[in-house]
C-alpha cells in the first residue's frame, strides 16, 4: 500500500513507521488518521512477518496533535459529522493499542494533544530530555475527549485532572514520573536507546509478546474480581504452546532458544 503521510521501512521483523508531515509538525488530519488506521489493520494481519514496530515523527517534533487548518475547515460540521471524525480517531488509536506487536515510540521535540494520545497507545516510549508534552485542547475551548481513555490509563486520574484542565506543558522528566514515558535520554542517545529496546524485543517470543499485551489489557479491565478467569487460561495457553515448550526446554538445557525474530 502507498501512503501519502507515512514513511514505512522494514528491517527484517522490525517495521519503522514515521509520521511524515514535518511542515505542520506531523499534525493529524483525516488522511493521516485514515492512513494510520489502514497501516495498523495491515500490520495486525502481518503478525508472522512484523514483530516489532518503531513509531516516530519526521523533523523536529513527534506530533503536534490535530491539524488546526483541518479543524477550521470542519468548523461547520454538524453533530453527526463531528461524531464520525471522532470515531475515526478513536478507532485508529484503538487499532494501534491492540496491535499484537510490540510498539516503541520515539519522541523528539513535542507530543501535544493527539500526539500524546498516540504515545499513550505504545508499549514503550523513549523521549529526548528536552521534549515537552501537553493537552492544549482547553486553550481552544475543547477537551481531550477521544484520547482520554488511553491517557488516563497511563497517567492516572489525579494527573489527568491537573493537566487536562490547565493545558500546561510538562517536561520529559515529569512525563517519566507520570509513566507516560519509560526512558528519557539526551538527543544524541535517542536512536541508541530505541535500538536497545529493539534488540531486547528481538529476544522475546512474538506470540508471547502478543499474549502478554492482551493479558495486561484484560487484567486491567477486569480489576481484582475473577481475575484468575483471565490469568489462569492465559498461562495455560502459553505453557502448552510449542514455542513455549521449546523455550523452557532450552532454558533447562542452558542453551539459547531459537527465535522467529532472528
Amino acid at each position: 500500500m502507498t501512503y501519502e503521510f507515512l514513511d514505512i521501512r522494514r528491517e527484517g521483523p522490525v517495521e519503522r513507521v514515521t509520521l511524515n508531515r514535518p511542515a505542520v509538525r506531523n499534525a493529524f488530519n483525516d488522511r493521516v488518521i485514515a492512513e494510520l488506521r489502514a497501516w495498523a489493520d495491515r500490520t495486525a494481519a502481518a503478525q508472522d512477518a512484523v514483530h516489532i514496530v518503531v513509531l516516530s515523527g519526521a523533523g523536529k517534533v513527534f506530533s503536534a496533535g490535530a491539524d488546526l487548518d483541518w479543524m477550521a475547515r470542519g468548523a461547520d460540521l454538524d453533530h453527526a459529522g463531528i461524531l464520525a471524525e471522532a470515531r475515526a480517531l478513536h478507532e485508529m488509536l484503538e487499532a494501534i493499542d491492540r496491535l499484537p506487536q510490540a510498539v516503541v515510540a520515539r519522541i523528539q521535540g513535542a507530543a501535544i494533544a493527539g500526539g500524546v494520545g498516540l504515545a499513550a497507545v505504545c508499549d514503550a516510549v523513549v523521549a529526548v530530555d528536552d521534549a515537552v508534552f501537553g493537552f492544549s485542547e482547553v486553550k481552544l475551548g475543547i477537551v481531550p475527549a477521544i484520547i482520554s481513555p488511553f491517557v488516563i490509563r497511563k497517567i492516572g486520574v489525579s494527573a489527568a485532572r491537573e493537566l487536562f484542565v490547565t493545558g500546561a506543558r510538562c517536561s520529559a522528566a515529569r512525563a517519566l514520573a507520570l509513566n507516560l514515558v519509560h526512558r528519557v535520554v539526551p538527543a544524541a542517545q535517542l536512536d541508541e536507546a530505541i535500538d536497545a529496546y529493539v534488540s531486547e524485543l528481538r529476544t522475546s517470543n512474538p506470540a508471547a509478546v502478543a499474549a502478554a499485551k492482551a493479558l495486561v489489557r484484560d487484567v486491567a479491565a477486569a480489576g481484582a474480581s475473577n481475575v484468575f478467569d483471565i490469568t489462569g487460561p492465559s498461562l495455560a495457553r502459553r505453557r502448552t504452546s510449542p514455542d513455549a515448550k521449546a523455550g523452557i526446554r532450552a532454558f533447562l538445557e542452558r542453551r539459547q532458544a531459537s527465535r522467529a525474530t532472528e
